[in-house]
């Protein structure tokens, strides 16, 4: 297990780079589902200074929420219902560049600006999502999308 991580600043994709075999070190031989979703939340807040990173898991017919980053947050969303439940609903992941035009936003904080939502799936079930939130406009990309989809297949079979 890492005891603590190496953060490098400059281009974004180098960043995922040196990020993603630091999770997997943390993951490594720990099995408790919950404390690895708090360190992959905390280890991508501290590389990127986003404003909030977390886990919403679907439990019934809602997204609960799980371990997470920032400040505190929306407990439970309905299925189709913001950016969370949107993602949830079609299976696919969200990008959002400014959450104020994103129709039935919730606004768990209206610091929050822009967002992208990550599903994690498994065998075709989406069983949650990753959540980030940044405080300005515009923060999440493809590169974000790529690296974020491959950070939630690491504990997708845990799930």
């Amino acid at each position: 297990m890492a005891e603590d991580l190496s953060i490098i600043k400059g281009d974004k994709e180098a960043q995922y780079v040196s990020l993603i075999p630091q999770i997997k070190a943390l993951l490594e031989g720990e099995t408790d589902l919950v404390a690895n979703l708090a360190n992959i939340a905390a280890a991508l807040k501290e590389q990127f200074g986003w404003f909030w990173v977390g886990f919403y898991w679907v439990k019934n017919d809602e997204l609960v929420l799980g371990p997470f980053q920032g400040p505190v947050a929306c407990t439970r969303i309905r299925k189709r219902r913001g950016v969370c439940g949107t993602s949830w609903a079609e299976a696919k992941t969200l990008i959002v560049p400014d959450v104020e035009k994103f129709p039935g936003h919730i606004a768990c904080s209206s610091l929050s600006k822009s967002e992208i939502v990550v599903p994690i799936i498994r065998n075709g079930e989406v069983l949650g999502v990753l959540d980030v939130d940044a405080s300005e406009l515009d923060q999440f990309d493809e590169v974000d999308q790529r690296y974020l989809e491959e950070i939630v297949k690491l504990v997708s079979g845990e799930w």
